[in-house]
């Protein structure tokens, strides 16, 4: 096993600098990039690439970046691939981040300076328990950090410039690849996947420190469209069947007590309405649908059917329409095929002196898509905490072991040659 020169880390430095830009993504724009203001951070990250020395950094029309750190060993080395987004989550605004370090953290809750109704409560926030003594990074409670996930692009560029800097470091040739849009669920929409080059890749996405992530929800979303009968109010009696009504009665015989984000953790999947909008005549139900399984995906697909065929019982005149749309599917399936890339991480992860905590996702990255694809992904830990929110916090020392976990594994790749 080689040992590594001094790590001297520009991680939070890096991660300062990105927080500021405002990235946050649109769904309601038919843009790639859905906002140009990512392509700030674009550009950003592509000057600091080049100026590291990496030719060939560069951000293309569709808001990517690219970049090749070159192979320093004769080995033949597979090509590995490091990945982050640059956008953060519509969710909570990214606008104005005014990001402040609370040094040498003792413990107990942490009130956020411009708001002091948000407050990081150590018993809501049980990771806290293990950043004693470390700094953590966090907004002053009016706009989310944006650590989700600019604390990767900071992890990946810290190790890019301890790689380029140390050549006695040997490693294969390192792809870089930097992702707008991943929060709306099209980061890899545009990615060029033949242009990168990459034989396998890793997600820097994940939570915990020592995290690593083999396995995500598969995920469908279920449209159903309700066609009622429309008559005049006031001569409706007996001939009326409302559309919203329908639909506002489907919603009403979902699993009270299963089935559904807030009643389910650890492996079990749930149906999710995202959305309702109609009038009298027709009305549309959205949701979402996940699972660890194919056949928990169509498990639930067929509780909601038979849901929906329940309800129009009581309404013999109306129709519906039922469509599934696949979105992505549990990575797991094609990383397992590939053991070697989840084993080295688990090695790297030790070198940085972490115990490696092998878990799932509930949800998707963008290594659900990039694995079927053709680039294998799994997603290893950035650090951030309590992300899409005013709460959202980061330690400088997870986002430190982060960078190096990053560089041990282009070293182990190298090794096992």
């Amino acid at each position: 096993m080689s040992t590594l020169p001094a790590f001297t880390h520009t991680v939070t430095e890096r991660f300062l600098r990105y927080v500021v830009i405002d990235t946050q993504s649109n769904p309601a724009s038919a843009t790639c990039p859905s906002t140009e203001k990512q392509k700030d951070l674009g550009r950003l990250l592509a000057a600091e690439l080049q100026a590291m020395g990496v030719a060939d950094a560069h951000l293309d029309e569709c808001g990517y970046v690219y970049a090749t750190i070159a192979a320093n060993t004769n080995k033949t080395v597979p090509v590995i691939c490091f990945c982050s987004h640059m956008d953060t989550s519509p969710d909570c605004t990214g606008k104005n981040v005014r990001p402040q370090i609370v040094k040498n953290y003792r413990g107990g809750d942490i009130v956020l300076p411009a708001d002091s109704t948000q407050v990081i409560r150590a018993a809501e926030h049980p990771a806290l328990a293990d950043q004693i003594g470390n700094d953590i990074i966090t907004t002053d409670g009016t706009t989310l950090l944006g650590a989700d996930n600019k604390a990767g692009l900071a992890a990946i560029m810290d190790a890019a410039h301890f790689l380029i800097h140390n050549r006695e470091v040997k490693h294969g040739a390192i792809k870089i690849l930097f992702t707008p849009d991943e929060e709306i669920g099209r980061g890899v929409d545009k990615a060029d996947l033949k242009k990168l080059g990459a034989d396998f890749a890793y997600t820097v996405d994940g939570e915990t420190a020592g995290n690593i992530e083999d396995e995500t929800f598969s995920a469908d979303g279920a449209t159903i469209t309700i066609e009622g009968v429309s008559t005049h109010p006031g001569f409706a009696k007996g001939k009326m069947e409302h559309a919203i009504k329908i639909a506002a009665a489907i919603v009403d015989r979902l699993p009270k007590d299963t089935c559904s984000p807030e009643t389910t953790e650890g492996n079990q999947g749930f149906l999710h309405p995202v959305g309702i909008s109609g009038a009298l005549e027709r009305a549309t139900l959205g949701f979402i649908v996940r699972d660890f399984t194919d056949e928990g995906l169509k498990e639930k697909e067929l509780l909601l059917e038979s849901i929906v065929k329940e309800v129009m019982k009581s309404y013999p005149r109306s129709t519906y329409r039922m469509e599934i749309k696949q979105q992505y599917r549990n990575m797991k399936q094609v990383i397992d095929r590939h053991p070697e890339i989840v084993d080295y991480a688990i090695e790297a992860i030790r070198r940085a002196g972490l115990e490696p905590v092998k878990t799932s996702i509930r949800g998707g990255t963008d290594g659900s898509r990039l694995s079927f694809m053709g680039l294998p992904c799994p997603n290893i830990f950035a650090g951030e905490h309590a992300f899409h929110s005013r709460l959202e916090w980061v330690s400088r020392q997870d986002m430190e072991k982060a960078a190096l976990t990053i560089v041990h594994l282009a070293t182990i790749w190298e090794e096992r040659a």
